[in-house]
């Protein structure tokens, strides 16, 4: 089968020709576990977890969102987070490894208590009310900074590791080992909580933090050099300070980022509502609703790879970006008529069409940032990016699972007619309103799309998966 494999040549490889003799293609291999396991703390947060608190053990939706939220907040600090990995001062002479480590530690940590504040949550305890929140907010948080400190380090590692010229193709099979982690993920705890129990659920998330230990070690081993010249405390350590504010006076990105909210903001409210949707309204399984994350992130790879084949042939991003907008009204439109024709088949359908088309806008975006940064400071345009990106999703989900929980109890009483007291109402709200964000999107970036129309200057950057931040 190898030498059959052989024969095809490495153009038919996937990602054969990111292997060189710096980073063989076994090494490559072991180093981007740390994707997958990202990918499965990604899928338990924002996928299985949401769905199980507020169906299995009744938590309010508007607590979830703040949980589900927490770990989001901290998505701004990872720009600070590789730049002081750039300047660690270390006797070992190592500089990645230290912030893998602990966030592996972290991220191990927080899953470790998860399970059991999770129940305290439920109200499953006879101790003080306030233990379960603060409990999982603790360790909704603990996993966040986790995840956001090894991937931040992971990729700066994987960058130090490759040579400039297979540089592209290295990130871009990191991002591709993040979807699959997702998308397998996804399987296996829709399967294993299929017949769900505490019992069941503590075993799997607990499983989950023993296998992010063991992929994280097996990723990090005998990974990065020691060279103590690099990380010697008498090395001068710039000021991060200082170049922000030489972008921002230097750029005037106020148009870009009030899309760029508005667009997030406006994917992002459902992400702890689709799993509880399909379960309460349409009455999909446990397994069936977590398959949702696998379809949310096929459709999401589809517009990574549409995107970048546009770009390359000339496509303007901002355009490329009101696409996966118009895309997304579609989505929204399809979710929320799905309750009234109890069509699980048109839920699906919009929940792919959801990641396809935030793919599309992620990427339109992103390539725009990319092009406001100066030379050689292309890392604070992709750090504000996230920045904006990471705020305005963590404020949408909050807000989403809130009014879900407030319109569903006016619904209930009889308050807003007979006509809007079904169970699916509160779910529709919050999806008519992602759509008028989305509407809101496109007249921000009209303008911007005008401005460029006539005379655009030749694009140097081009996107793929390689330039994608996590």
């Amino acid at each position: 089968m190898a030498s059959g494999w052989a024969l095809l040549g490495p153009r038919f490889l996937p990602f054969a020709d990111a292997a060189t003799a710096e980073l063989p293609l076994d090494r490559l291999l072991r180093l981007s576990l740390f994707q997958v396991s990202v990918g499965m703390a990604v899928v338990l947060l924002n996928g299985t977890l949401n769905r199980v608190m507020i169906v299995e053990l009744g938590v309010p939706s508007s607590l979830v969102a703040v949980m589900i939220a927490l770990p989001l907040l901290f998505a701004p600090f990872r720009a600070l987070l590789g730049f002081r990995s750039d300047t660690h001062r270390s006797a070992l002479g190592w500089r990645r490894v230290p912030f893998i480590w602990m966030g592996s530690l972290i991220q191990y940590g927080g899953l470790g208590i998860m399970p059991f504040a999770l129940i305290i949550l439920s109200g499953d305890t006879h101790g003080p009310a306030f233990l379960g929140p603060v409990a999982a907010g603790l360790a909704f948080l603990l996993v966040g900074i986790g995840l956001h400190t090894t991937q931040t380090a992971g990729l700066a590692l994987a960058t130090d590791l490759a040579p400039p010229e297979s540089r592209p193709r290295v990130v871009a099979l990191l991002y591709v080992m993040l979807l699959l982690g997702m998308v397998g993920s996804s399987v296996t705890f829709g399967a294993l909580l299929d017949d769900f129990s505490q019992m069941r659920l503590i075993q799997v998330i607990q499983g989950a933090a023993l296998a992010t230990m063991f992929l994280n070690v097996i990723a990090l081993w005998k990974q990065e050099t020691r060279d103590p010249s690099r990380t010697a405390a008498d090395r001068p350590r710039p000021r991060f300070l200082d170049t922000w504010r030489a972008f921002r006076q230097a750029k005037n990105p106020g148009r870009l980022f009030v899309a760029l909210g508005l667009g997030t903001a406006g994917f992002s409210m459902q992400d702890i509502l689709l799993e509880p949707y399909g379960g309460e309204i349409l009455d999909l399984s446990v397994g069936a609703t977590t398959a949702l994350t696998a379809l949310l992130a096929a459709g999401t790879l589809a517009g990574f790879a549409i995107a970048a084949r546009s770009l390359d042939r000339g496509t303007d991003p901002h355009r490329l970006a009101a696409g996966g907008s118009l895309i997304g009204v579609v989505a929204f439109t399809a979710v929320i008529f799905a309750a009234p024709f109890d069509s699980p088949l048109m839920f699906r359908v919009g929940t792919a069409l959801i990641g396809f088309g935030a793919g599309l806008f992620s990427v339109g975006m992103l390539t725009v940032a990319m092009e406001l940064a100066p030379d050689g400071q292309s890392g604070i345009a992709l750090g504000a990016w996230g920045a904006v990106q990471a705020t305005a999703a963590g404020a949408a989900i909050a807000l989403g699972g809130a009014l879900r929980d407030i319109v569903s109890s006016l619904s209930e009483q009889g308050l807003l007619g007979a006509a809007l007291a079904g169970p699916s109402t509160g779910y529709g709200t919050v999806y008519l309103i992602e759509i008028l964000l989305l509407f809101a999107t496109l007249a921000a970036i009209g303008p911007l799309v005008r401005s460029t129309r006539r005379s655009r200057p030749a694009r140097q950057t081009q996107f793929g998966l390689a330039e994608f931040p996590g």
